[in-house]
């Protein structure tokens, strides 16, 4: 790895004209050798913010916080930082005065002590008026600190608490970070803030552009006079630093050598690749490239994922969509004679074309069904079996899911796909670009003369990618899609193997959101509790082994169960509820706890879910759980069970007026529930609200009639019953209360 050169001195020359400003920039800039892309904005925007919050929580007044990132530097610039810390002033609370003090104004061993403990005297102490009574209380002034001084002492820590994915030692200190430091670059106004980290020491020298910059400044860094002049500076090396600057330069070269060439950047990967660019360059400048247009006979998917995954390449389409065979490149300086990095790139791709071209014709001389039997011999987990006995359990769940959510038409299709959806997972094209397994499934289905949905099914059921990553839009491609997760999902739950805090490493998560995304935006209902118990039933007869357990903690331990699986199906569905929706918790655990429990339908949640979210903003909402609550806990109180009402037992009128209105309700809410009209049969139940108040105004249930007190308490336990139908309505919580 090279190393940048070893700043010399590190101290900022004194400039005795220039006065100590009243307030001024604050600049932290952490040299390294060069980050991984993925790495640079992560960080960044973890350093501004914990300098943000370090400068706040020690009283240090300032203005505007800048992050600017390269691969070789993360670096925060603070506007208008007061020299000091603001004053602080501090009271702590002692004893009653009245045991503190005698009747004579004497102080006691208890004020004497307090005083002492708190380090002040006995005549400074003051009386403070607290709910409690009088109280003594010591009050103290605590003077600001140099900002220079507050800087130093916590800026090692800021750094060393950056977090990344992967961290790395590179000297005695045994410091762990993303890559080696090699400088530090410290600035409140003119003056550098000492710090040191893994042995390097801050001073006022950056470096610029390891071959654009002047030899002077190769040699001996670059002098920053103040935060101020940190861009220009670094500018005058060959380094823009700001990244926004980066990417608009980018961008508005992408666009003209788009045009010159009479075609437009591919988009669905333009932002990634651009992420890319822009944290992997310095100074920016884009070339253009071309490849042989014989390589545009492969399918587009694998020219493309070509020029992404391994050399970060644009790709270049004309109106029409169809790829051109030219490349964009970003390079990391701009040379009189750009034709030898161009020529470097148009060899390496066509290296990489070549070997593709080569698989994609090897492959199909292989029929995809034929792939399938070499699955035997791949591993999906070694406590789950292979990836043949994987694709077994898909045909069968996949044809168990298709009848459940009414597409039985398509069962033997999804049967078919579900046999071919791991096939290209063994061919020479999927081993070389492993992000093309799917898609290759679907093009080499096509070339055996598959039925075109198998073909589009297999090219679309690892869809979705990403949380925010499309759909897969064919029937076949989404029950595809579900049955691929849920396998996953229970297999991977019977052997016990879960994610933990942070760690996730098969992807659970993922796989469980995207199964939530197609239930609920592909419009499917489906009972997850009878088809988790399908395929865990398929892993035991495959012998996989695993114990019924109850929850999550002991599915950790020793394996499988629909229920734990459901819990943390239950808390993907409130992430998605929460994040895309904006749904409420309490109402999010009102309706999961008031599921049936061999019940687990996540389109039913979810349209349950949106309609009390809909219905709790309505202004007679907040007093009806008043009431509903009230009677809710009279009826837990007394485990009452029974909703067997005799009106000859009314003694009052309200008992009347409300015994018709929920026999009204009960006529009304069963029908909507069934018809998933939601909306409407919660605004059924908001009518409730007079009858309960009055009826709760104008009764006493505890009735020393004791057939009296039953017949109302079996009243009100129908309420009860109306509203559990829906969701666990105790769990709302009355916003205000």
């Amino acid at each position: 790895m090279e190393r940048s050169p070893k700043p010399k001195g590190g101290r900022l020359t004194k400039n005795p004209r220039v006065p100590q400003p009243q307030s001024g920039g604050f600049l932290l800039e952490i040299g390294t050798e060069e980050l991984p892309w993925q790495m640079i904005g992560p960080a960044t925007n973890q350093l501004a913010q914990s300098l943000d919050a370090l400068l706040t929580n020690q009283r240090i007044s300032h203005g505007r916080v800048r992050s600017f990132a390269t691969p070789r530097r993360l670096a925060v610039l603070v506007e208008a930082v007061k020299p000091r810390q603001a004053p602080a002033r501090q009271e702590f609370l002692g004893p009653p005065k009245n045991v503190g003090f005698t009747a004579e104004g004497k102080p006691t061993p208890a004020a004497l002590g307090f005083a002492k403990a708190q380090g002040v005297k006995v005549s400074d102490l003051e009386v403070r008026q607290t709910p409690k009574g009088a109280y003594l209380c010591a009050v103290k002034q605590e003077e600001g600190q140099p900002t220079v001084k507050v800087l130093g002492d916590h800026l090692p820590h800021v750094i060393r608490n950056l977090s990344f994915p992967k961290g790395m030692r590179w000297n005695s200190t045994g410091f762990r970070f993303a890559r080696p430091i090699r400088w530090l670059v410290a600035l409140y106004g003119t003056k550098v803030v000492d710090v040191s980290v893994a042995d390097v020491h801050s001073g006022n020298r950056s470096w610029g552009h390891r071959a654009a910059a002047s030899k002077r400044s190769k040699r001996g860094g670059v002098e920053v006079r103040s935060p101020e002049a940190y861009v220009a500076s670094l500018e005058r090396a060959g380094v823009v630093v700001d990244q926004n600057k980066r990417r608009a330069m980018l961008q508005a070269q992408l666009k003209g050598l788009a045009r010159s060439l009479k075609g437009r950047i591919y988009t669905p990967n333009q932002e990634e690749l651009l992420e890319q660019a822009v944290f992997s360059v310095e100074w920016p400048h884009a070339i253009c490239g071309r490849f042989h247009s014989k390589y545009l006979a492969l399918p587009q998917e694998v020219l493309i994922t070509a020029m992404k995954e391994h050399q970060g390449f644009f790709s270049l389409v004309d109106q029409e969509g169809r790829l051109l065979p030219h490349f964009i490149a970003a390079t990391n300086r701009k040379l009189p004679d750009m034709s030898l990095i161009r020529k470097g790139n148009e060899r390496v791709l066509t290296a990489r074309l070549a070997d593709a071209q080569y698989f994609y014709n090897e492959d199909r001389k292989v029929k995809l069904s034929d792939w399938v039997n070499r699955l035997h011999g791949v591993i999906f987990h070694q406590k789950v079996g292979s990836l043949y006995q994987k694709t077994e359990r898909m045909i069968s769940l996949a044809a168990a899911i298709a009848q459940a959510t009414g597409f039985s038409g398509v069962k033997e299709v999804c049967q078919r796909a579900a046999l071919l959806s791991k096939g290209d997972l063994t061919t020479g094209m999927v081993g070389e670009f492993p992000m093309l397994q799917g898609i290759m499934g679907g093009e080499y289905a096509k070339h055996d003369g598959e039925p075109e949905a198998v073909c589009l099914a297999l090219g679309e059921y690892y869809l979705p990618r990403t949380p925010d990553d499309a759909l897969p839009q064919t029937p076949v491609g989404k029950l595809l899609s579900l049955t691929d997760r849920l396998d996953t999902l229970v297999a991977f739950f019977r052997a016990g193997i879960l994610p933990s805090g942070s760690e996730d490493p098969f992807g659970l998560r993922r796989h469980a959101f995207g199964m939530i995304r197609i239930l609920i935006e592909g419009r499917l209902a489906l009972n997850l509790v009878n088809v988790i118990k399908e395929a865990d039933s398929y892993l035991e007869n495959q012998g996989v082994v695993g114990a019924r357990v109850s929850n999550v903690e002991e599915a950790r331990e020793s394996g499988d169960a629909p229920k734990p699986l459901l819990e943390f199906i239950a808390d993907r569905l409130r992430y998605h509820g929460r994040t895309v929706h904006s749904f409420r918790d309490d109402v999010m655990d009102a309706v999961l706890a008031g599921r049936n429990e061999e019940e687990f339908d996540v389109l039913d949640l979810f349209y349950r879910m949106q309609a009390v979210q809909a219905i709790t903003s309505q202004e007679d909402f907040d007093p009806l759980m008043v009431g509903f609550k009230r009677a809710y806990r009279i009826v837990e109180k007394e485990q009452w069970n029974s909703n067997t009402v005799n009106p000859e037992l009314f003694e009052h009128p309200t008992e009347e007026v409300l015994s018709q209105a929920v026999d009204k309700c009960r006529g009304l809410v069963p029908p909507l529930i069934v018809k998933r009209e939601y909306a409407q049969a919660l605004k059924a139940l908001i009518a409730l609200k007079p009858s309960i108040d009055a009826f709760f105004d104008g009764v006493l249930i505890n009735s020393p009639v004791q057939a009296v007190r039953a017949n109302r308490l079996s009243l009100l336990y129908r309420v009860d019953e109306l509203f559990s139908a829906l969701a666990d309505f105790s769990r709302i919580q009355i916003q205000g209360s």
